[in-house]
């Protein structure tokens, strides 16, 4: 599936790219099963999704491997398999990876128009299995993807002063079949940092894989994401109450809907 020249290539700067370790990597699939992945994605209205709909968070997500066409199934067991986790080893220099073949807070995802993602933490403790969350992959799967439709990807510097999101650093356009891998355990906080404006019946589509390792003595056990309000959100009591429940393992069901 892969050219692991191309991979190297990409990945050379992984470790030393800023805020935290990430890359970029364009034409992640070949061109041909691309395409038929992000054909595979049900409507944004279908009753298959599961939905954020809230001041912090508004879009559609599903990892039931049950609804999950062919060509995706087939994609997803990959990107899960040893073969897989053993050359994102070597291209990262992380010495253990793990598959999550429940696809914890990944599988499919889709935000329509006017959809958001205030800055975040992902879960550090996978809430079922001891294990950290460490590395993760989101490929953008919409063709034909416009600059002005937004949807940026954002990273952002952690501020140490207000324990937070700080300096917006990169922006990363979500091209059709573009890939962005970066390490969550380096506080690192992303998330739309433009809203999504497309016109209707275009979805931004993304596939999102995450894998885990060996925690270290340390680890924060949180097992939901921790988000930050945006700066006009930092004194209204009912986001700061919301990003209290979405954070909690116990609590987080009451801001999700089916």
């Amino acid at each position: 599936m892969f050219d692991l020249n191309y991979l190297k290539e990409n990945f050379h700067s992984f470790k030393t790219n800023t805020p935290f370790s990430h890359c970029v990597i364009d034409n992640f699939f070949p061109a041909e099963l691309a395409t038929h992945l992000s054909g595979e994605f049900p409507d944004f209205d279908d009753p298959k999704w599961h939905q954020y709909n809230n001041q912090i968070e508004i879009k559609k997500v599903s990892n039931n491997w049950n609804i999950f066409p062919k060509t995706t199934y087939k994609t997803f067991t990959y990107l899960n398999s040893p073969e897989f986790t053993s050359l994102l080893s070597e291209l990262t220099g992380i010495d253990v990876l793990l598959p999550d073949p429940g696809l914890n807070g990944g599988g499919w995802h889709i935000h329509a128009n006017g959809g958001k993602l205030n800055p975040h933490l992902d879960y550090s403790l996978h809430p079922k299995i001891p294990y950290q969350r460490k590395v993760n992959l989101i490929v953008y799967l919409q063709p034909d993807w416009q600059e002005s439709w937004g949807g940026h990807l954002g990273l952002y510097k952690h501020d140490d002063a207000k324990k937070g999101p700080g300096k917006l650093v990169h922006e990363i356009e979500p091209k059709f079949n573009r890939a962005v891998f970066f390490d969550t355990t380096m506080d690192s906080w992303h998330g739309l940092c433009r809203e999504v404006t497309t016109p209707t019946g275009i979805c931004r589509k993304s596939m999102a894989i995450y894998y885990l390792t060996t925690p270290p003595k340390d680890v924060d056990t949180r097992g939901k994401a921790l988000f930050a309000p945006t700066k006009e959100q930092e004194n209204d009591s009912e986001v700061l109450d919301l990003i209290n429940k979405r954070s909690n393992i116990n609590t987080a069901d009451s801001v999700y809907k089916k």
